[in-house]
């Protein structure tokens, strides 16, 4: 292989790397791995995103409160502390930030997602910083709360990316209104499952111009290895599925998503 590599969302701080995690990072770059982006959920992993970006010269970090921790993103003095990382050297996006509805959709657990997320939003276009977003069972309010914020980020960014709509599960009209905002759409391991009829119909109808690749590593790990801890190591097996669907050479892909990545992230 002899392209070069961009990995949008990792999350090496996961225990998952807790035996292997120094050397499994020193050896990315040697495989193509050019840039690694790690991507925080909580203060508590933000802030280790932190510290790894400051010890590799090719990891940079993003920080906010994914839905999950929501609860979080209600309290200010957990709203600051993501507002200080923001301000390190190599932080260079807020997230992961989103909705996800997949466990309980209940008012209560809706309203205070929409709180966590809506004020992240405000506070990453503050900092003008690219978002990244999460969403899972929540495609229509994920939409309609973007459109509020980003409706008319591209007209008034046209040199700047919105941020990226992570590990894309909707459809392709979505993906297309969602291009429409200045984002890009996330593509990992799940093109390569054999069930991944609806995104490998998103790549088929949008422009590599609005792809960038992930692994959202440990998990999500590509065929032939679904099922394990996944790594940025895996990244060419993406890079081939999408390639295939495009009628492309997989150089042809890793380029483009290669420089979308630094587009994405202002590297």
């Amino acid at each position: 292989m002899s392209y070069k590599i961009f990995e949008t969302h990792a999350h090496y701080e996961d225990e998952a790397f807790d035996e292997d995690r120094r050397e499994l990072i020193m050896s990315l770059p040697e495989n193509g791995i050019s840039y690694v982006v790690n991507v925080g959920s909580s203060v508590e992993t933000s802030k280790e995103c932190i510290r790894l970006a400051s010890r590799f010269e090719h990891v940079y970090a993003a920080v906010g409160i994914h839905p999950e921790h929501a609860e979080q993103g209600m309290s200010a003095i957990s709203l600051d502390k993501i507002n200080t990382f923001l301000k390190e050297d190599k932080c260079v996006a807020l997230g992961e930030i989103g909705l996800d509805y997949h466990y309980e959709d209940t008012d209560e657990v809706k309203n205070m997602q929409y709180h966590s997320f809506t004020r992240q939003m405000d506070m990453a276009l503050s900092a003008d910083k690219p978002i990244i977003v999460h969403s899972r069972d929540a495609a229509k309010d994920t939409m309609d709360y973007i459109r509020e914020f980003y409706g008319d980020f591209k007209s008034k960014n046209p040199d700047k990316k919105a941020g990226v709509v992570h590990c894309y599960s909707g459809s392709a009209e979505d993906a297309v209104k969602y291009i429409d905002m200045g984002f890009y759409i996330g593509v990992g391991g799940v093109v390569t499952f054999k069930n991944s009829k609806k995104l490998k119909k998103v790549v088929e109808e949008i422009s590599l111009e609005d792809i960038v690749i992930e692994t959202d590593a440990p998990y999500m790990a590509p065929t032939p290895f679904r099922g394990k801890r996944n790594s940025s190591l895996y990244l060419p097996y993406v890079i081939e599925k999408i390639a295939a669907i495009k009628g492309v050479e997989p150089s042809e892909v890793a380029e483009i998503t290669f420089n979308n990545g630094k587009r994405l992230y202002r590297l």
